[in-house]
């Protein structure tokens, strides 16, 4: 059929953006104040705030459109009060919810609750294996975090449920790289499916360069795949999948990790930002190839003033995933460790 024979409202579907996934900063709120993290060594100049219910609402008909929204930023979404009537409304919308927590908040009663409402993914964070882990994530545990992980997927057994798969969000730091190989042992029996690991890519305070975990050449760069992919092959042995992103030295990345043609992120002010790393507090510095840069925020829009769709199909917006292609990538991505 044509296009100009197709009815109006289909063609008005083929023309609506299609998102792999929206994450949706629902507080900028946390327990917690890992050393990494830039929300503690920006804390003078961030504000804590929860994303209200009813600017949440305001995404639900582009929840129709995207394939996953994950319930996560810069704070412990927990804390916000409204989280689970949110989780419940996103997954009305027809799409896959997920969310990343520290654990600290994640009680019995709230994994009955997670599970009722079908949730498909939670993942929970690390940064360590041993007393590593509590002093670079200050606030929460090692001990807790394992409790809830297996105590979430007793509650998964007791109600014959699969879902949500149980996920770990790993960050690696240079001090915790010996370390790494217990990691496949630690989580053996705790349910979960799957260790996400990740580097310190952006490095809010100078003090944090030293973790940072770059091959700083070929040899060395081999010599960290080769351990990665053990650990990886450990975990499938023990029924976990390991995910990894190595940077090789002096090469950029075709494709950003952080999928900005496909995905975007709301902050808890309604902000619409490409990624996380551009929803960060203005006035501040970071840390990147040896340099201290002044760091600047990037939003194209507000979901309180225009609609998602709106704010996607702009002419700054579309320039600025345009700029993504074999031969280049946006000015404002320049610097970043990810790429």
């Amino acid at each position: 059929m044509a296009l100009d024979q197709l009815p109006w409202k289909c063609l008005n579907n083929l023309l609506k953006p299609r998102w792999d996934w929206v994450q949706v900063e629902v507080t900028t709120c946390c327990n917690a104040a890992c050393l990494y993290c830039p929300r503690t060594v920006y804390r003078q100049r961030w504000s804590d705030r929860h994303l209200p219910l009813e600017t949440f609402k305001k995404l639900l008909p582009a929840f129709s459109q995207t394939g996953l929204v994950h319930l996560q930023g810069w704070g412990e979404p927990l804390l916000n009060p409204d989280f689970f009537t949110m989780a419940a409304l996103a997954k009305e919308a027809g799409c896959r919810v997920g969310t990343t927590t520290n654990g600290m908040l994640l009680d019995v009663p709230r994994m009955e609750r997670l599970v009722e409402l079908g949730v498909e993914v939670v993942a929970l964070s690390l940064a360590g294996t041993d007393e590593k882990n509590d002093h670079f994530r200050q606030g929460t545990s090692l001990k807790r975090v394992l409790s809830a992980l297996e105590s979430l997927h007793k509650v998964k057994e007791r109600h014959g449920r699969n879902r949500p798969e149980i996920h770990l969000a790993y960050m690696l730091l240079r001090s915790g790289w010996p370390d790494l190989g217990r990691l496949p042992g630690l989580l053996e029996g705790s349910g979960v499916s799957q260790v996400v690991v990740s580097t310190l890519d952006f490095v809010a305070a100078g003090e944090l360069v030293r973790e940072t975990l770059r091959p700083g050449g070929s040899e060395e760069y081999q010599e960290m795949e080769a351990r990665l992919q053990a650990v990886a092959a450990e975990g499938e042995k023990r029924g976990l999948k390991v995910h990894y992103q190595l940077p090789s030295p002096g090469r950029r990345r075709r494709t950003c990790p952080e999928n900005p043609l496909r995905g975007l992120v709301v902050a808890a002010d309604g902000g619409v930002s490409p990624c996380v790393f551009m929803n960060l507090p203005g006035g501040t510095t970071h840390f990147a190839w040896g340099q201290e840069l002044p760091y600047q925020p990037l939003s194209f829009g507000n979901i309180n003033v225009l609609p998602l769709n709106d704010i996607w199909n702009s002419k700054a917006y579309a320039a600025f995933r345009s700029a993504f292609n074999k031969d280049g990538f946006p000015d404002t991505c320049r610097h970043c460790s990810r790429l």
